[in-house]
């Protein structure tokens, strides 16, 4: 594993971290905290130090799993979570991954980190996210207020937003980091993905900000880790079994031309990771792990050979092209998350 320095801070945080929505919501198989502990558990030990939660994931459960996991030991792990979502009066009205009710206001923004904090059993918690903004809480002055006051009361480290797809996010990230440069955006970006994680990490260039970025769905729902073939079947509570069956033909044929990739002992998965890595604005890449297996591929991916310069030429050149798919299969091109994602 390899790190890096958090926004020119001491902090440094695991190029590989752990998000800890795959096993606190029921999206991606059911986990029993004694399974979801013992992964947690496998992932530090071969060097991820950055966790990442929610406090909507599974109503606190994410955040649970993290007291119980590293209970005594929380200074040998970095902590991430998100806060905005009214699960203590909406959660049992969850459908699915469908959105519930935000609040941001500053009695709830307080609230919320207070409860997150009581159940992590923690002190501080190193990185705060304003979950799911919309372009009205950018330009509430209330809302980044309330969080740099929660900074130097020392309840929460550094601070920003995570943007969630369907919710409109490329204009809302942008003006975040122009307007209010955050230390931290957390967003969707991947080989497959380009946009709008591209133009919103360019943003922080244009706008001379120190922010910082953790990368989630690196691997585009799995896609990516090149396993998936046209007659894959997803299990009843798996979130990708009602996606159209196009994304499945449609991303499959994609990955096949990214084949190219995998050599000396480097994985399809691993080069995903590392193509995220060659950007030193990105300070963490969030795979979906749900399995021992996966950690130990996703956690080697920074040791692996590195990508060369023709190698990322040709994804490029690929890219422009669509992979050469004709229109109709072309027509999913671009983001491959479903509105129903909105939450995670």
């Amino acid at each position: 594993m390899k790190y890096r320095q958090f926004c020119g801070s001491d902090l440094k945080v695991s190029e590989v971290g752990f998000g800890l929505w795959t096993l606190s919501t029921g999206w991606w198989g059911d986990y029993s905290d004694e399974q979801a502990v013992r992964l947690m558990h496998s992932a530090r030990d071969k060097g991820v130090t950055l966790f990442d939660a929610a406090d909507t994931y599974g109503n606190g459960r994410s955040e649970d799993l993290i007291a119980k996991a590293f209970a005594g030991r929380l200074d040998d792990i970095v902590i991430a979570t998100k806060i905005g979502y009214d699960f203590v009066n909406h959660g049992d009205g969850r459908r699915g991954q469908r959105e519930i009710p935000q609040d941001f206001s500053p009695a709830n923004l307080r609230a919320a980190t207070d409860a997150a904090l009581k159940r992590l059993g923690a002190e501080r918690i190193d990185i705060m996210q304003l979950h799911n903004i919309r372009m009205e809480q950018v330009e509430d002055d209330a809302i980044w207020a309330t969080m740099e006051a929660l900074r130097a009361e020392g309840k929460i480290g550094f601070y920003g937003v995570a943007l969630g797809p369907a919710i409109g996010w490329m204009a809302e990230g942008v003006l975040a980091i122009r307007r209010r440069k955050p230390a931290v955006v957390q967003h969707i970006y991947n080989l497959l993905e380009q946009e709008p994680g591209h133009t919103i990490q360019n943003a922080a260039e244009a706008a001379d900000a120190n922010t910082m970025f953790l990368i989630r769905v690196p691997h585009s729902s799995g896609m990516l880790e090149g396993k998936y073939t046209e007659d894959t079947v997803f299990a009843e509570n798996d979130h990708r079994r009602h996606r159209p069956r196009t994304w499945l033909i449609n991303g499959v044929r994609k990955v096949e031309q990214l084949r190219f990739l995998e050599h000396d002992g480097r994985t399809l998965g691993q080069a995903a990771i590392q193509w995220l890595l060659r950007d030193q604005r990105t300070a963490c890449v969030l795979p979906n792990i749900y399995d021992e297996e996966q950690i130990a591929e996703f956690s080697s991916a920074p040791d692996q050979i590195p990508l060369g310069d023709e190698e990322v030429s040709r994804i490029q050149e690929l890219v422009d092209a669509n992979f050469g798919l004709e229109p109709e299969e072309a027509k999913f091109k671009g983001t491959m998350v479903l509105p129903e994602e909105a939450t995670a």
